[in-house]
């Protein structure tokens, strides 16, 4: 028992930390009123009328007539879709008022296994950011379908829901709970008889009996919902909603639109942002940016704070420690401004006061990476502009193709039949019909995999991309105009220990390296963004209308999202779970 903390409770110690001067920001009433808050240590004291905790040597925090807000948590993300490493991560978010997440760290443990996911976790422990570590339900995703560094299973799994910081099982996928996979199935029942204990789903198209299934299998929440008969249908079969507005996908105004008509119960609706691209977080923010787009939206102030707030902490049954200005919590505690103009002005997270009217206060040293994290690059067998062709069948002179194509601001992916030349037995890529080569390379030096397909929707007109993030097995995901180019791009990015780069007429024209396990920058935020703008500036001036091309482009690789996908195994058909060849039939 904290007895210092019941002597400031009770006014017979002064607090640490008082704010006061405010309009506090009730999110178990929803109500807003004058007040503040006391802190003794990491926890918070007491709220409402605090003066009598105030003594000599506390720390007294004038609000100026601004709201005092529980800090801000973030119910599912992936802090690696930053790219940034977890200590330039957790500055860029404490900034902007997220004072706890709820993480897998999945890419990390696609490519180092449980011992990576470790490290990170112990590099985190130097931040001011609470970290919640939700368990991958599988690594990887589709086992037979791709190839990875890390591997999960029950045994695992076990292992690591022991871990302290624990708190359920987390992309829990809809289509395998359906096809009842055994391994998934167990380690669905060993979380259900863990009390407190959660089953994170990952549903996309899920409705119906399909959805009952699913739930019935102890999976509580979802962030899959596109639509707003996807969310309303996911509340009333009582599933946690967590609707995204992030940066790959952004799907809050189709969500909250029937939730707002209908005056349905918002206590089981929270928002999070899943993938945040570096320039967003930079530029745009994080959780902050999710309510102003909520009271843009027609969402009042308080539910929309309480939506970024305790609703997350209901979702994994954490209320009781984090989520509100209660006494007793996590004292995590934003000054923001008000509906009108929403911005946080200053931040207190775990007691520790982050950023003062816009001022940081804190800054993290780079960390002495554990090995598990670097060198995670490399190749079984060479890469040529050879290892990219598509043969066509003898003699044929014109085929006809599948071709993928990624929506412009979502990346799921569609199917299109193009008809190919081919020369010298090799089907030709072509510009014009916006049909582009793809490929992925097994970068683990397990087997040498190359699987290749043809795509669409990215509409670049000359040169090659490539990249060591490809959800979710990361071997390197390249796509170009010519083998040459792609050749090239491959073949730097094992050189520097992963990354990102273009290459154009043989040259590579711009990189970003990745050390820590292929995926991460230890660049400060505003660096790596400024890198990224530059890359992605350049991708634009190649004929790509897509904002953010790499971020679309690692989902490419994802065998868990319809329509089509590509692994190192080779083109897949995702509502199918099987390869399929991207050629379909000979042209006459």
């Amino acid at each position: 028992m904290d007895m210092k903390l019941l002597a400031v409770a009770g006014g017979k110690v002064p607090a640490d930390i008082v704010v006061k001067g405010g309009k506090l920001v009730n999110v178990y009433t929803k109500e807003i009123y004058e007040g503040g808050v006391a802190i003794s240590g990491d926890k918070i004291a007491a709220v409402g009328d605090v003066d009598y905790t105030i003594g000599e040597n506390t720390r007294v925090i004038d609000a100026g007539g601004n709201y005092i807000t529980p800090g801000f948590i973030d119910g599912h993300i992936h802090p690696e879709s930053t790219s940034l490493s977890i200590r330039s991560f957790a500055e860029v978010v404490l900034k902007h008022g997220t004072t706890a997440i709820m993480t897998d760290l999945h890419e990390i443990g696609v490519v180092g296994g449980l011992e990576a996911i470790e490290a990170v976790l112990k590099e985190a422990e130097e931040t001011d950011l609470k970290l919640y570590f939700i368990v991958p339900s599988h690594v990887p995703f589709a086992p037979n379908l791709e190839t990875s560094g890390g591997h999960f299973n029950p045994e695992i799994i076990k292992k690591a829901l022991q871990r302290k910081d624990a708190v359920g099982l987390s992309e829990v996928v809809g289509p395998y709970v359906l096809g009842g996979l055994p391994e998934l199935m167990d380690s669905l029942d060993m979380v259900n008889n863990m009390p407190g204990m959660t089953n994170q789903g990952h549903l996309p198209d899920m409705a119906g009996p399909a959805l009952n299934v699913c739930l019935a299998a102890g999976v509580t929440t979802d962030h899959e919902s596109l639509s707003g008969d996807d969310a309303v249908a996911r509340l009333k079969n009582g599933c946690h909603l967590m609707i995204r507005e992030g940066s790959a996908a952004q799907n809050m105004a189709d969500c909250i639109k029937p939730i707002l008509e209908q005056h349905l119960d918002t206590s089981r609706v929270s928002i999070v942002t899943d993938d945040l691209h570096t320039v967003d977080a930079v530029e745009k923010g994080h959780l902050d940016a999710s309510v102003r787009k909520a009271l843009e939206l027609g969402v009042d102030f308080a539910t929309a704070i309480q939506m970024v707030s305790l609703n997350a902490a209901r979702a994994f049954h954490l209320d009781d420690a984090i989520g509100g200005l209660a006494p007793g919590r996590r004292a995590d505690v934003n000054i923001t401004t008000g509906a009108e103009d929403f911005k946080v002005l200053s931040v207190i997270s775990g007691g520790k006061e982050i950023l003062d009217n816009g001022r940081m206060l804190v800054s993290y040293p780079k960390a002495d990476h554990a090995a598990c994290l670097l060198n995670t690059t490399k190749l079984k067998n060479p890469i040529t502009a050879d290892s990219f062709k598509i043969y066509a069948p003898e003699g044929a002179k014109k085929v006809k193709v599948r071709v993928m194509d990624t929506l412009p601001w979502i990346p799921i992916t569609e199917g299109r039949e193009a008809v190919l030349e081919v020369k010298d037995g090799v089907v030709s890529c072509d510009v014009d019909q916006d049909v582009l080569y793809i490929a992925q390379v097994e970068r683990y030096g397990v087997n040498g995999n190359v699987g290749k397909a043809f795509m669409g929707g990215f509409h670049m007109k000359e040169g090659a991309i490539a990249s060591s993030v490809g959800h979710d097995n990361h071997n390197i995901i390249v796509m170009g105009t010519n083998f040459e180019d792609m050749a090239v791009a491959v073949n730097r990015l094992i050189e520097i220990g992963g990354g990102q780069d273009v290459v154009k007429n043989g040259e590579v024209a711009a990189e970003i390296p990745y050390p820590v396990c292929g995926l991460l920058s230890d660049l400060p935020a505003e660096e790596l963004a400024e890198a990224k703008k530059k890359v992605n500036n350049m991708i634009h001036e190649m004929g790509s209308p897509i904002t953010i091309p790499f971020m679309f482009l690692s989902f490419i690789c994802l065998a868990a999202i319809p329509l089509y996908a590509v692994t190192d195994v080779g083109f897949i058909d995702v509502l199918k779970q099987e390869v399929i060849s991207p050629v379909i039939e000979v042209v006459e």
